[in-house]
């Protein structure tokens, strides 16, 4: 029989059966629905706990790696600090040993930003510092040394010029004295009288300078510049003749020192000369008949031919007896 063929009642019944199985697994279903979001539910914990679990372990990945660097850079330190304590010979525990008590790290750490701030200030690191030191030091010796030559050299030449100055104030003194002394005997000797002498216009001999004081016979005048022009050139022959007396010479020549002259003090000039003659040969050019009656050869030029020159020499000596012959 067909199933279309069953009574109602039975479909019914079926109906119910299969209305009460699916309400069985719907209920089913939602209770697994409900156990699979709390599964989710319980795999996003887990997930977000596996997140969190590797966020720290990544954290504490970081953590060590960075507490390897500071050990190895505590290694690099230690080893550093290790061999600036075999430079200073030294031992960490004789630097401990060293340290002042009530001195913490920070201070320590103060005092050396303040340096490095110093040494900030300082600029640039040169190099090549130290072999520039040695050689400006070698130059500050070699420099020194020769500092050291020049400051002796000094004080020899210093020594040389007191010693040059205390010859050179005796010698001029003993000159002047002595110059002095022949021109106050020559000047009433030449004049006929009066009085004749040097005197010094300063104390130090070194920078002083020399005033003659001429006072001709009859007269009270103290400066060679009120005397005419014959007396002035009567003080210049005794000044002359007195430094030729303290340091003659082979020979003195005269040009026209008789012109300005009077017949009476040619004769005494005429007469000085051949007194000092003795000693010093002297060439007198004159015109003045009066001083060539008294030198003892005289040599002229002539011209007997017009435009021809010719020097003729006489000696005065050999003249006079010639005369005297005839």
């Amino acid at each position: 029989m067909a199933q279309n063929d069953l009574p109602l009642s039975g479909l019914e019944e079926k109906k119910v059966v299969l209305l009460a199985r699916c309400l069985g697994l719907e209920k089913q279903l939602g209770e697994r629905r409900e156990a699979l979001n709390l599964i989710e539910i319980e795999q996003r914990d887990s997930e977000k706990k596996l997140r969190d679990a590797q966020e720290r372990h990544m954290s504490l990945q970081l953590a060590i790696q960075h507490i390897h660097v500071e050990i190895e850079g505590s290694h690099v330190r230690q080893q550093t600090l290790e061999e600036q304590l075999q430079e200073l010979d030294a031992t960490a525990e004789t630097v401990l040993m060293d340290i002042p008590e009530g001195k913490n790290l920070s201070e320590f750490e103060d005092q050396l930003a303040h340096i490095d701030r110093r040494i900030e200030r300082l600029g640039p690191i040169n190099l090549v510092a130290i072999d520039e030191y040695k050689e400006k030091e070698a130059r500050k010796v070699y420099y020194d040394a020769q500092n050291a030559d020049l400051e002796s050299a000094l004080t020899r030449l210093e020594e040389a010029m007191h010693k040059i100055d205390k010859e050179t104030r005796a010698k001029f003194k003993e000159t002047f004295e002595s110059v002095n002394h022949s021109f106050s005997q020559l000047f009433p000797k030449i004049f006929g009288g009066g009085k004749g002498a040097l005197e010094l216009t300063e104390m130090d001999l070194l920078q002083t300078g020399v005033d003659i004081v001429a006072q001709p016979p009859g007269k009270k005048n103290n400066s060679i510049h009120l005397l005419s022009g014959g007396e002035k050139t009567m003080v210049a022959i005794a000044l002359v003749f007195s430094i030729f007396k303290l340091n003659p010479a082979p020979f003195c020549m005269l040009d026209e020192v008789d012109a300005p002259l009077d017949d009476a003090n040619v004769i005494r000039f005429s007469e000085l000369v051949r007194e000092m003659s003795t000693a010093v040969q002297f060439i007198v050019i004159t015109h003045n008949k009066v001083t060539m009656e008294s030198l003892n050869q005289l040599m002229g030029v002539t011209m007997n031919e017009p435009g021809v020159s010719r020097i003729v020499s006489v000696d005065i000596k050999e003249a006079v007896e010639l005369g005297a012959v005839e």
